[in-house]
């Protein structure tokens, strides 16, 4: 067996492996499969340590996005509540349901209204009439009379002093059924924007409480007030968010026929 090795391996170089096996290189170096061992798993950790990097930085990005929906959601919340708040002040300001359609005791008859006229226990001269063009209104027994530019006190008491020719001691009720002779409008950025009756006093805030309020992009503090006098315009501010906190009260003017609110 010696001589079969003898004869096998003789004069056979120390470099007979390959290089990167390791064998018969010079002690004191590192062997090349442990070198590339340790290369890669140099790599290996470099590697899993920019995954981790990514995995924290996404992390990050996704706590940030998160936190900003959430702010802007709460955000969004707040602007509603602050928006309801803001409708239920113009509610509060606004008169119950139906009352500004009524008209008060000095409202002014014009063209184009419609009257209920009432004479107690006389059926056949109680009937409703709507106020002619020229402001005259035709009645049983007495034709035409002048309407326009009276009162309902006034009329009632005119009709009851035409009729005791016929009458004795008639007792007359006037009322005005519908309005049509004097109006405000309210355009933009409200709930129901329109031409809306003016039978009796009426605020700006509330016009804008008949007309349901303001919307969600309505620019509160930039209302604006047109009035035609004399043949020119006049405009007056209103700023509702300064009102509510109780700045300038006396901006939320009584409204006159013709006016028109604007809230952009």
């Amino acid at each position: 067996m010696v001589g079969w090795q003898d004869s096998t391996f003789s004069g056979c170089k120390t470099d007979f492996f390959p290089s990167n096996m390791g064998i018969g290189q010079p002690q004191g170096r590192m062997p090349r499969f442990a070198f590339m061992r340790e290369h890669i798993g140099r790599k290996i950790s470099v590697f899993w340590r920019q995954v981790v990097k990514q995995a924290l930085f996404g992390l990050i990005i996704f706590f940030l996005i998160t936190g900003i929906v959430a702010g802007e959601a709460k955000k969004g919340k707040k602007d509603k509540k602050g928006e309801k708040g803001d409708t239920a002040a113009v509610a509060q300001t606004a008169p119950p349901s139906g009352h500004s359609t009524e008209a008060s005791n000095e409202f002014i008859i014009g063209p184009e209204d419609s009257l209920s006229i009432n004479v107690w226990k006389e059926p056949e001269l109680s009937t409703s009439v709507i106020v002619r063009s020229d402001g005259k209104i035709s009645l049983p027994l007495i034709n035409e009379i002048q309407a326009s530019g009276m009162t309902t006190k006034q009329l009632q008491d005119h009709i009851a002093e035409r009729l005791k020719d016929f009458v004795a001691s008639p007792v007359v009720t006037v009322m005005v059924k519908e309005i049509r002779s004097q109006s405000v409008t309210v355009l933009g950025e409200v709930t129901r924007p329109g031409v809306y009756p003016f039978g009796s006093p009426m605020s700006v805030t509330e016009l804008i409480g008949r007309a349901g309020g303001f919307q969600a992009y309505a620019k509160k503090n930039k209302i604006r007030i047109l009035r035609n006098e004399n043949g020119h315009q006049i405009q007056f501010p209103f700023n509702f968010k300064d009102f509510i906190k109780g700045k300038n009260p006396g901006q939320n003017i009584s409204l006159k026929n013709g006016d028109t609110v604007i809230v952009p």
